[in-house]
């Protein structure tokens, strides 16, 4: 069978790159957002399959099947010689009519590439699901080591699997590996344990924590203790959607893209292992070294909208022409005001010739003639008209002058007629009578007022006489009542920003009983019945159209004397005063204080050390790492952090150890502690599982922790110096021929001392 043909594209697309006038903080923390991990043209290493077909050493393909990368190269390298993601993605060119196919990190070319991706591995997994892809993935990875056999590969594969791989997997990669590409021969072995093997590790407990999860398994003289495995789900892949949660809930409305593949490039740069979680947490947002060591800012792909700076000579010349526009406005209002005087004189002047002629008319008739020509009732109606003009010209004028307004003197004028019995007064004098005792009940409700004031102001001062007596006397009640006003300001602050957020929304409940109101109020018939009683609801004010009516209702601005007073104002007044006399009220919990940046967690959390400027763009697409750093990291020994229902690695390394083993079979276990797999990279991952241990284990037995000489390849290096360097015998005991895949089936497995068992016994360490 040949091998399928994989087509790789050799273009780069980069994100667009900040301005070069955008000025960086003095901090050295901002990085910029990573791009896709899309590396350009992967040229074929043909040579190395030149090589081992001239090498009279049986060679053999190396694949650490891995969920994350897969890593393949020959027994005899050092190294991979290709690391590529297990992913492909295809779609048909409609311009060219061809079926276009991009494998690992090709399938990160484009928009139109990324959005075709589809992986080999189960979400979460390290179980293989997707044939399709992973033959796709195969193919790639020999046409790049150079094979061009039409029959198959003409080589053994040597492939990692993960601990308590599924018999259908194996399963079907045996059909894959025979059928389709013809190989001689196959092995499989777990990753972990070639790994502990190539760092010449003989009895110990091996902790594995790679993409998809960690596998503790602890190894005897050799031979590891299937039925003492355990397995607690979390790894990278975890990790990273860990916290791209995280940062969703952090950033709601984040204008930015973030994907998967910038979360597991933060978390292999920037998060490490807090040896004192707790500790550390309580203090990581304290401004103390927040922007200089905890803080880390990345810089998102943004464009700023930057206004062009005008200079000198046009800022001075736009400000003549606002000092010119603000002369001619003054002008134009002090022009309408002198218009307004001599129209107000020109009609008080009408109307006393009105008065003049009123009184010099020879006959009743002709006086009535002239009040209804215009439209006056009575002589008095007249006589009103005149004075409320002659009181608007009097304070235009004194408004003119800058002059206070005059008293009217209205407090000391006589109402003689009120004294008259009616019986000896005419008809005009009966109207005079009656407008004398208007004006009489107007000067007794200014008087009245007049007196509220002064017995308002003599009450505010006994109450401030009562106040002072009491914290003189009664400094405890004084200020417990203090601070219970305060809390009634708080909560009446709250209450106004409250509603004032709801004014805005037309389907709140408030706004919808507000024009439910006004329809009410407006309604001139009776309510309709509901058939089962109650009145019946139009829903009025539910819809848009039905706000129209609030462009018919008419409102008058409230004066000043009927404003209330300014809550906040009086609790910076309250606030004062405890500051002043109160030792437990420090200036923190003031409200100004609470709501300052400077003194505010949350801003710390959302924007670190530095103030926020919302119409910033370059600001608006930053996002702050600093509590995720060590939170994401801590899930592997508090799972509950991130709502796993298992134990943390250290309490189920202690059951394996101290519930499944005999005292020496502890110590040798305990004695080395080998982690390796991408997950264990962290900083201080060593220092905090052996502290860890310490603390649940017994504390006669020796604890030795280290890590894999390179986490990540170690796998695939164990694989290849296992086949270059055993006995031909152990290989054959390990490896299924092609002969053996024939005769007995594609479900035919050999165990060996690196690979699993028949029945695998690996256990969740819930």
């Amino acid at each position: 069978m040949t091998i399928k043909s994989v087509r790789t594209l050799a273009t780069t697309r980069q994100l667009p790159s900040p301005p070069a006038d955008d000025l960086r903080p003095s901090s050295p923390r901002v990085c910029d957002a990573p791009d896709y991990p899309f590396k350009g043209w992967q040229p074929p290493q043909p040579e190395g399959y030149r090589q081992s077909a001239a090498t009279s050493i049986e060679t053999a393909f190396v694949i650490d099947n891995g969920s994350s990368t897969v890593k393949a190269g020959f027994s005899f390298d050092k190294v991979p010689r290709f690391m590529v993601p297990p992913i492909m993605a295809r779609y048909r060119d409609r311009k060219n009519n061809k079926a276009c196919t991009f494998v690992g990190h090709d399938a990160y070319a484009d928009a139109t590439t990324r959005g075709q991706i589809r992986s080999a591995f189960e979400p979460g997994t390290s179980i293989v699901t997707n044939w399709d892809v992973m033959e796709g993935v195969l193919d790639y990875v020999f046409i790049k080591l150079g094979v061009d056999e039409e029959g198959g590969i003409g080589r053994p594969v040597v492939m990692t699997e993960p601990m308590a791989n599924l018999g259908y997997s194996r399963r079907m990669m045996n059909e894959v590996v025979f059928e389709c590409y013809s190989a001689p021969s196959v092995t499989y072995g777990i990753d972990s344990l070639f790994s502990y093997r190539h760092n010449r590790g003989a009895s110990g407990l091996v902790i594995s924590s790679s993409h998809t999860a960690t596998h503790l398994v602890p190894v005897l003289a050799g031979k590891p203790l299937y039925q003492s495995c355990a397995r607690l789900n979390w790894g990278g892949s975890q990790a990273q959607e860990f916290l791209l949660k995280l940062l969703r809930l952090k950033y709601p409305t984040f204008p930015g893209k973030m994907n998967i593949e910038q979360m597991e490039e933060y978390v292999r740069r920037y998060c490490y292992i807090s040896q004192d979680y707790d500790e550390e947490l309580s203090h990581y947002l304290d401004w103390s070294g927040l922007e200089e060591e905890r803080d880390i800012i990345i810089q998102y792909p943004y464009t700023e909208h930057i206004a062009p700076e005008k200079s000198t000579e046009e800022l001075v010349r736009i400000a003549e022409r606002k000092k010119e526009s603000g002369r001619r406005l003054q002008e134009q209002a002090a022009k309408m005001r002198l218009d307004k005087l001599i129209k107000k004189e020109q009609e008080m002047e009408y109307y006393k010739q009105l008065h003049m002629n009123y009184v010099n008319a020879p006959t009743k008739k002709e006086q009535r003639r002239l009040l209804d020509a215009d439209d006056f009732k009575d002589e008095a109606a007249l006589e009103r008209v005149i004075r409320e003009l002659e009181k608007k010209i009097r304070k235009s004028r004194n408004k003119d002058l800058g002059a206070a307004d005059e008293e009217e003197g209205m407090e000391q004028q006589t109402f003689p007629l009120l004294d008259v019995p009616d019986e000896e007064l005419d008809e005009q004098g009966i109207k005079d009578k009656r407008h004398q005792r208007l004006l009489k009940s107007g000067v007794e409700a200014r008087l009245r007022a007049k007196a509220e004031k002064e017995r308002e102001r003599a009450r505010v001062a006994e109450e401030e006489r009562l106040d002072l007596e009491k914290r003189e006397n009664n400094f405890d009640d004084w200020i417990a009542g203090r601070r219970v006003a305060r809390d009634i300001l708080l909560s009446k602050i709250k209450d106004r920003e409250r509603l004032k957020q709801d004014a805005g929304n037309r389907k709140s409940l408030a706004s919808q009983m507000r024009m439910k109101t006004l329809a009410n109020l407006a309604s001139d018939g009776p309510k309709r019945k509901r058939r089962g009683g109650g009145e019946y609801d139009d829903d009025f004010g539910a819809n848009d159209e039905d706000w129209g009516v609030y462009r018919t209702v008419a409102t008058e601005p409230a004066s000043d004397e009927e404003e209330e007073e300014d809550p906040a104002a009086a609790l910076r007044s309250l606030e004062a005063e405890l500051l002043r006399y109160d030792p437990d009220f420090t200036e923190k919990e003031t409200f100004d204080a609470q709501n300052d940046w400077t003194k505010s967690l949350i801003h710390a959390f959302l924007r670190g050390a530095r103030p926020f400027d919302p119409e910033s763009q370059k600001e608006a697409h930053q996002i702050h790492l600093n509590v995720e750093r060590i939170r994401v990291p801590e899930v592997i020994f508090q799972p509950g952090i991130a709502g796993v229902d298992q134990a943390g690695l250290a309490e189920i390394a202690e059951g394996i150890v101290m519930g499944r083993t005999n005292p020496a079979e502890q110590q040798a276990l305990l004695r080395d502690v080998f982690v390796t797999g991408g997950n264990t990279l962290f900083k201080g991952f060593e220092d905090r599982l052996r502290r860890e241990l310490r603390g649940v284990v017994d504390a006669s037995l020796m604890i030795n922790v280290r890590r894999a000489s390179d986490p990540v390849l170690d796998a695939w290096k164990g694989a290849a110096g296992w086949w270059s360097k055993s006995a031909l015998s152990e290989r054959n005991a390990a490896t299924i021929t092609r002969d053996e895949y024939l005769e007995k089936g594609s479900e035919y497995f050999r165990e060996h001392s690196l690979g699993n068992s028949i029945a695998p016994a690996a256990s969740s360490g819930s």
